[in-house]
């Protein structure tokens, strides 16, 4: 079912979509940056498409990716868009309720450049899944209202849910008088 959504994807904003792919029952489209907000609010105002429910927001780091080989199904390969392998894919997971079809948008970054458009004006759903997102990988979601850390505090030095942050990295430590005490 949610096929003709990746098809009705493609007939209304052609090269927008970089690419479809089905994967383990769900239905993936990669979208150009640049055009993410314009491909989100059509599916959430076309009455054909009516994504009314965000599911998630999260970030995938391909650093180091390799493809995986299964048993009776062709090696996957790295994806690649516009000739570059991209270091960041950042997913939203979109249910529409009336039709009972999801979608999965991606927009791929390099590692350099990590804004991407915020859909917390569409969904406000994805807000603080859009500040855990930026709190764990660093990736800037332009437009969002509010985009701070969420779980670590403030002096934190780094994105802890990357591949290449040091696990053994000390973090500076931070006195917050609302825990010390008169002793």
């Amino acid at each position: 079912m949610s096929q003709r959504v990746l098809d009705a994807l493609k007939a209304k904003f052609g090269d927008a979509i970089v690419a479809t792919e089905s994967q383990h029952g769900d239905e993936v489209a990669v979208v150009k940056r640049d055009k993410l907000k314009d491909v989100a609010t059509w599916l959430r105002d076309d009455k054909a498409m009516a994504f009314d429910t965000p599911v998630f927001v999260t970030c995938i780091d391909l650093l180091d990716w390799r493809p995986v080989k299964a048993p009776g199904k062709p090696s996957s390969t790295r994806p690649e868009w516009d000739g570059v392998a991209p270091r960041f894919e950042v997913c939203w997971q979109l249910r529409s309720l009336a039709h009972r079809h999801r979608v999965r948008l991606k927009v791929a970054l390099a590692e350099n450049d990590v804004k991407v458009p915020s859909l917390t004006p569409l969904w406000s759903g994805f807000e603080w899944q859009e500040r855990e997102t930026f709190d764990m990988y660093g990736i800037e979601f332009v437009g969002h209202h509010d985009l701070r850390r969420i779980y670590l505090y403030d002096e934190f030095v780094g994105y802890p849910l990357r591949k290449d942050y040091p696990k053994e990295k000390r973090q500076p430590l931070v006195r917050r008088p609302d825990l010390v005490g008169d002793h």
